[in-house]
């Protein structure tokens, strides 16, 4: 049997990886770090079926005995500072994390067993202010935050350990991926959640920034078998994983708002650009994922209705939980 070892195992993505290598007969291990509440949420269903490590991005010396106690064929690393708006107010930590963070993994495979399959999450982020419309594998990257300029450092730190110590290292630069368990922060699972709650009379208004601003958005769950795919291959190479389809977030709230039968939706919307303003914002972000689907033959499952839609259903199902 696999053995797989996920950074980050509460997250959202790596609740969807769980659950898929759990189907392709893994054993999975997860990392969490120490913390006198721990939100498994996302994994609660699964918690029986995997096991958890304590580990911590920041410490080298726990993720070389996590790789020593699990002797992991793959590892997965999903954890990070996630959150871009945050990042500009930890930049600091963001970049141990979500930079750093990549190099004490990839040191302790090296220190442990080289041999060992590594995953990074690279993030669409790290084009920022875009070169070229749509990006691929060899758009140059010009990152607009403290998070696409430590996502840029992790992604050529993977490419430096893979070329400099013949590790099989890759990255999957990942476009926005969301889900009914993104976190709420996340603008998808703020309209979601707030849709739900306008139609059940919980909330009037739902307040957003820049209307306008496009995102190519696929399920996270459709995402995380392309993450395995990169692992099977021969050879490591990094790879664009997204829907090459970009929608605005006033398409996105739209439909939200049509899931519950509310079709004059803008009445419902306060506009509040200049309190959403980042210092550096990322306007237009799309995908061409020709490479995974050639290679890989990786293609997206879910469209973009039936993502929106099933955030917003699994946020009403959530309140009318949450009231009984």
């Amino acid at each position: 049997m696999p053995k797989a070892l996920i950074t980050g195992i509460t997250g959202q993505d790596a609740s969807y990886l769980a659950e898929f290598l759990l189907e392709k007969g893994y054993e999975v291990f997860g990392t969490t770090r120490r913390s006198s509440t721990v939100n498994n949420e996302r994994i609660k269903h699964i918690e029986h079926k995997i096991h958890i490590v304590s580990a911590d991005l920041l410490d080298q010396s726990s993720l070389v005995t996590a790789l020593q106690l699990v002797e992991p064929d793959e590892v997965y690393n999903l954890a990070a500072q996630s959150f871009v708006k945050a990042s500009w107010d930890q930049p600091v930590l963001t970049g141990e994390f979500t930079a750093m963070g990549v190099t004490r993994v990839l040191e302790a495979i090296r220190t442990v067993n080289p041999k060992i399959k590594f995953y990074q999450a690279s993030s669409s982020e790290m084009f920022g202010k875009v070169i070229e419309t749509p990006q691929k594998e060899t758009t140059r990257f010009y990152p607009r935050s403290p998070y696409g300029v430590a996502k840029v450092y992790g992604h050529y730190i993977t490419v430096n350990y893979r070329e400099s110590y013949n590790m099989f290292a890759c990255s999957g630069i990942l476009f926005n991926h969301e889900s009914p368990r993104r976190g709420l922060e996340f603008v998808t699972r703020k309209i979601s959640h707030a849709v739900a709650r306008i139609s059940l009379g919980k909330q009037k208004e739902l307040e957003l920034g820049n209307l306008e601003s496009k995102r190519d958005w696929g399920f996270a769950g459709d995402y995380v078998e392309a993450m395995w795919l990169m692992l099977q291959r021969s050879k490591p190479e990094d790879y664009v994983i997204a829907t090459g389809e970009a929608h605005s977030v006033a398409e996105f709230a739209e439909i939200a708002f049509k899931t519950v039968g509310i079709s004059d939706w803008q009445k419902h919307i306060v506009s509040n650009v200049k309190a959403h303003m980042r210092p550096a914002e990322v306007e237009h972000l799309i995908g061409d994922a020709s490479k995974a689907k050639k290679e890989l033959g990786w293609i997206p499952k879910t469209s973009f209705p039936e993502l929106v839609e099933m955030m917003v259903k699994a946020d009403l199902e959530l309140e009318k939980r949450n009231e009984g």
